[in-house]
């Protein structure tokens, strides 16, 4: 099925070089661009597409406040926001707005390929940074208790540890499958696993525990587990 997709950018090169990006796909279908959030709100209304692609810093009307109207529309698209900064402040704003994702420019086409695919399919997809600093704030505000997850992230196989620490550095299920040369299948089955054996929810909970207890860019913790 082709995802129909709207770009929303203030620069026309932008623009012009994130449609030239899609269309070199058959899986994508760019329906229409908009120069700011006003047009944005409009051409959504207009082409009823699958997925915005929303750039944050624009005149008239910001991302932000564009998102937050978008997402109320009647069967709403998903807001994928493509950004050249990643401040905090605009990343939990766009989140808060109703934003199913937060990227970074500078991706390649593969990657932006395969976060569109899991945004239409209902997930959510953050660049490797952005989750990263998601993940340190959840910490300080919900610390996990590092020596009963600790235990449990020992039990894990070798395999499932991988994939548990590729999933708190960011990464999608297609991107962890390039990494360990596994078929997408068994790394969705992988993650499965892994959540249930942890008693977690979300990704995000993962991504959490990953850090926490240092598969995921925390040395700090490596000394706290052993506590």
């Amino acid at each position: 099925m082709t995802i129909r997709v709207v770009i929303v950018d203030d620069q026309a090169i932008i623009r012009s070089g994130l449609r030239m990006m899609l269309e070199a796909s058959e899986e994508f279908e760019v329906v229409a661009e908009a120069v700011d959030g006003a047009d944005a709100i409009i051409q959504t209304k207009t082409h009823r597409p699958d997925i915005v692609m929303m750039d944050l810093r624009m005149p008239n009307v910001d991302g932000v406040s564009a998102t937050r109207k978008i997402v109320q529309l009647p069967e709403p698209p998903r807001v994928l926001v493509l950004s050249t900064y990643s401040a905090d402040g605009e990343v939990f704003d766009a989140l808060n707005a109703g934003a199913s994702g937060f990227l970074l420019k500078d991706l390649r086409a593969e990657e932006l390929f395969s976060a569109l695919h899991v945004v239409a399919s209902g997930g959510r997809v953050f660049a490797p940074d952005v989750l990263q600093n998601l993940v340190r704030r959840a910490v300080r505000r919900m610390p996990v208790r590092v020596h009963g997850v600790n235990a449990k992230v020992a039990a894990l196989s070798e395999s499932e540890r991988k994939v548990l620490a590729l999933v708190g550095m960011g990464m999608t299920n297609e991107q962890i499958a390039k990494e360990l040369h596994l078929a997408g299948a068994s790394v969705k089955t992988y993650v499965s696993r892994t959540l249930a054996k942890l008693g977690l929810e979300n990704r995000t909970q993962a991504a959490v525990v990953a850090y926490t207890v240092g598969l995921a860019g925390n040395p700090a913790a490596d000394g706290e587990a052993s506590r």
